[in-house]
C-alpha cells in the first residue's frame, strides 16, 4: 500500500500542501528564516504572540518532482509529497535537521489528537541527531547549559521560565510558537515537542553564519530589547523587606555616608494597605513624594513592587469581578492563591486579573499610574508574574481568549505589554520592569528577569551560571539573580558570609547588579529577615564587597556599550563562549564560564573553600590576567589562584577595559 500524495499551491513567497484534512503553510519571515503553520481546521487560529511581521527577503520557491522548496537567504525549506519536512543549508546542502520518514504504521513527524472543538493535542517530532546541542528554553533550575537529553516543561513556575526558543550547535535556531502548557523532549532517538492544547502547528526556524547571527535574525522576529536606561547598570539595593520610609531612608543615607554607589533601592510587597490597593500605607509611608524627591537628589531610583493580583476582600476585586477581568476557573473557585496579606489578619486568597484582555490591561495599568507616577515613581518590579498558583493547574484557567493549556503561557509577556505601552502613552521614554517570568518577545518591552526565589547554596550559586547564559540565548539580555540567594540564607554564618561574597563577584559582571533576599532570622515574612546591606555580612565581607562597588563603577561604560551592542544587533552582553568562539569545538562545552561583551572572559568561584579553579582560553586569543597581568595562549586550560578577595577575569589581549582600580 503506498501513501497518498498531497496537494501543493505554491505561490511567488509560499508553499500550501494539504492531505486529509491537514494544511501546511511555509513562508518566509524575516532574513534566512521560515514561519511553519500546520492544522486540521478550516484556517489558521490567530492569538497574540511573540512573531513581529516580517521584514520583506528575496525567496525562490520551486516545485520539484517529489517536493516543494522555498530558499529564503541561507535556508532552504523541502516540504515533500507526502508532507515531510527539511530544514538544509541552502548554500552548503547541510542537513540542519528534518521530520522522520512517513511510512504505513508509523508515527508521522506531525501528529493531532482531537480533544474537543478547534482544539488538539499536538506532536512534532524530528530525527535526533547525536552530535546536536540545544541552548537557550529559558530559565531553568537544573544545573545544566546544553540541554540535549534534558525533558522540560514548558510552563512558568516560580524560577522556571519558559522560552520556547533554541539555538542549536547544528547552525539554527527554531522557536516553538506556542503559548500554551506541553514540553520539549531532547532525545537521542528524536526531538519532540508537544503543546497540550492548540488549534494547530505553528514554529519559526531561523540559520545564519554563526550564532551572533541567529541570535540577530531572532530579535528582529520577536523584537529588539530597549537601549538600557543608564541608571538601571549600578547597583541594586533591595531585601525583603524595607518596612517603612524612614528604614529607606536610613539605608540610603548609610550609602551616601560611606561613600558607597548605590542606583536604585527596592520597597518590596506590603508598602499597600492591602493586595490589589495600589499606594502606600499612611501609617508606614508618611510622605512618599518627599522620601522620592530626596532619593532621586541623591541620585537613587526608587523600584515598587507589583503583583498582578486582588484580595478578595479589595474593592478593586469586585469592580474587575464584575467587569469580566478576572480569571476564572474552569472548575471550583477562582481562588488561585492562599496569601497572607496586610489585611484582614489572617489567610486570605488572591485572585489573578487576566492580562489577555485589552481592557483589564488597561485598567490594571491606570491603577499602577494613578498610585505611583506621580510620586515620581517610575520603576516597576512586576513580582508573580507566572502567575504564582496553588496548584499549577494552567488547563484549569480560562482567560479571555481560550483555556489556559492553549494560552497561560502569554500571562507574564502581556502583563509586560500592559506597562510598556502605558509608560509610553504617559510620556515616559525608559519603560524599565524586573519581572519573575517572560516569554518570547518579553524583551521589546523593557522586560528584565531575574532568576526567582532560590536557595541561598554554593550548588544554586553554580546552577545560576547555567541558567543566565541560557536566558540570554533565550533573547533577554536583561537578567540577573537575588545575590546571596533568596531564602535560607544566615549573615552569622562563615558559609553564607563566603557565598555572599561568592556570588557578590559573580554579580558584577551580570547584566544588572542586584542585591536581594530574605536573611535569617525570619521571625513573620510579612515583616522580612535581617539586615541584608554590604555592611551586614562582617568586617572581611564588607572590604571585600566594597571593592567590587567600586569595580562596577568602573566596568559601567564598558556594560553600557554591550547593552547598546544588544538592541541593535540582539547580542546579549553575558554569553557562552561559543557565542564569539563558534569554530572552538571545546567552546561549546564550556558551562561555568562567560563572556561579558568580546573582551572580558569571567570564570566565577561556586564552591565552597575553592582558592583556585581550571579556566578555559578560546582559541583565537591570548588572554591577559587582570588582576596580575599574566598572559594566556588561547585553546588551552590552567589552573587560575582565586583567592576569596578575587574572582579570576581575564581581558582579550589588545583589549582596554578598566578593571584594577
Amino acid at each position: 500500500m503506498k501513501l497518498t500524495p498531497g496537494e501543493f499551491l505554491l505561490t511567488a513567497s509560499t508553499i500550501r500542501w494539504n492531505l486529509e484534512h491537514e494544511t501546511v503553510l511555509v513562508e518566509p519571515w524575516g532574513r534566512d528564516s521560515v514561519r511553519v503553520r500546520a492544522t486540521r481546521n478550516a484556517a489558521f487560529k490567530e492569538l497574540p504572540g511573540a512573531l513581529l511581521p516580517p521584514a520583506a527577503s528575496e525567496v525562490r520557491v520551486e516545485r520539484q518532482e517529489e517536493a516543494a522548496v522555498l530558499i529564503n537567504g541561507c535556508l532552504r525549506v523541502e516540504l515533500g509529497r507526502h508532507g515531510r519536512l527539511r530544514f538544509l543549508r541552502s548554500d552548503t546542502g547541510k542537513l540542519l535537521f528534518e521530520e522522520p520518514v512517513r511510512e504505513i504504521l508509523q508515527p508521522a513527524g506531525r501528529e493531532y489528537r482531537p480533544l474537543g472543538s478547534d482544539l488538539h493535542r499536538i506532536e512534532v517530532r524530528f530525527l535526533a541527531q547525536p552530535d546536536e546541542r540545544f541552548f537557550g528554553f529559558g530559565q531553568h533550575r537544573h544545573g545544566r547549559l546544553d540541554q540535549k537529553g534534558c525533558v522540560l516543561d514548558l510552563a512558568h513556575r516560580n524560577c522556571e521560565v519558559s522560552i520556547p526558543f533554541t539555538l542549536s550547535s547544528r547552525g539554527y535556531g527554531f522557536l516553538w510558537h506556542h503559548p500554551g502548557t506541553g514540553r520539549v523532549e531532547l532525545g537521542n532517538s528524536a526531538t519532540r515537542w508537544v503543546s497540550d492544547a492548540a488549534a494547530g502547528i505553528d514554529y519559526w526556524v531561523t540559520t545564519g553564519r554563526d550564532p551572533a547571527e541567529i541570535l540577530s535574525h531572532y530579535a528582529d522576529a520577536t523584537g529588539h530589547a530597549p537601549p538600557l536606561p543608564e541608571w538601571a547598570a549600578g547597583f541594586w539595593q533591595s531585601k525583603l523587606r524595607y518596612r517603612d520610609q524612614a528604614e529607606v531612608l536610613r539605608v540610603a543615607r548609610e550609602y551616601r555616608r560611606r561613600g558607597l554607589p548605590l542606583s536604585v533601592i527596592v520597597i518590596d510587597f506590603f508598602h499597600w494597605e492591602m493586595m490589589g490597593e495600589f499606594g502606600f500605607d499612611p501609617v508606614a509611608w508618611p510622605d512618599p513624594a518627599g522620601m522620592v524627591r530626596e532619593l532621586e537628589g541623591m541620585g537613587i531610583k526608587v523600584m515598587i513592587s507589583i503583583w498582578p493580583s486582588f484580595n478578595g476582600n479589595s474593592p478593586s476585586f469586585q469592580e474587575f469581578r464584575r467587569r469580566g477581568w478576572i480569571l476564572e476557573t474552569e472548575r471550583g473557585t477562582p481562588a488561585l492563591f492562599p496569601f497572607f496579606d496586610t489585611r484582614p489578619d489572617g489567610l486570605v486568597y488572591l485572585h489573578f486579573y487576566d492580562p489577555t484582555h485589552p481592557e483589564a490591561r488597561g485598567a490594571f495599568w491606570e491603577k499602577a499610574r494613578a498610585a505611583y507616577l506621580a510620586l515620581g515613581i517610575k520603576v516597576f518590579w512586576l513580582d508573580a508574574c507566572e502567575p504564582e498558583m496553588v496548584p499549577t493547574d494552567y488547563d484549569n484557567l480560562r482567560f479571555h481568549i481560550g483555556n489556559g493549556a492553549e494560552v497561560a503561557g502569554l500571562y507574564p509577556f502581556l502583563h509586560e505589554q500592559a506597562f510598556h505601552e502605558g509608560m509610553k502613552a504617559a510620556g515616559e521614554t525608559e519603560p524599565f520592569f524586573l519581572c519573575r517570568s517572560a516569554w518570547a518577545g518579553s524583551q521589546r518591552f523593557g522586560a528584565a528577569v531575574w532568576s526567582g526565589d532560590i536557595k541561598s547554596t554554593f550548588e544554586v550559586l553554580a546552577a545560576q551560571v547555567r541558567a543566565g547564559l541560557n536566558m540570554a540565548v533565550s533573547g533577554i539580555p536583561w537578567w540577573t539573580t537575588d545575590i546571596g540567594g533568596f531564602h535560607s540564607g544566615d549573615p552569622s554564618t562563615p558559609y553564607f558570609r563566603e557565598l555572599i561574597i561568592r556570588w557578590f563577584q559573580y554579580g558584577v559582571f551580570c547584566p544588572l547588579f542586584r542585591l536581594h533576599g530574605v536573611r535569617l532570622p525570619v521571625e513573620d515574612q510579612r515583616l522580612g529577615g535581617a539586615d541584608n546591606e554590604v555592611w551586614s555580612f562582617g568586617d572581611e565581607a564588607y572590604e571585600i564587597l566594597r571593592d567590587l562597588l567600586g569595580l562596577r563603577e568602573r566596568l559601567r561604560p564598558y556594560l553600557m556599550e554591550q547593552m547598546r551592542i544588544a538592541h541593535a544587533d540582539g547580542l546579549p552582553p553575558m554569553r557562552p563562549l561559543f557565542i564569539d568562539f563558534p569554530s572552538d569545538p571545546v567552546a561549546w562545552g564550556v558551562e561555568d564560564q562567560f563572556l561579558l561583551g568580546p573582551d572580558l572572559l569571567v570564570a566565577p568561584v561556586t564552591a565552597l573553600g575553592a582558592r583556585s579553579r581550571t579556566v578555559y582560553f578560546p582559541a583565537g586569543s591570548a588572554w591577559v590576567h587582570a588582576w596580575s597581568g599574566a598572559v594566556y595562549a588561547g585553546g588551552g586550560s590552567a589552573v587560575v589562584e582565586a583567592p576569596l578577595n578575587q574572582i579570576p577575569v581575564f581581558i582579550r589581549e589588545g583589549a582596554s577595559v578598566p578593571i584594577a582600580g
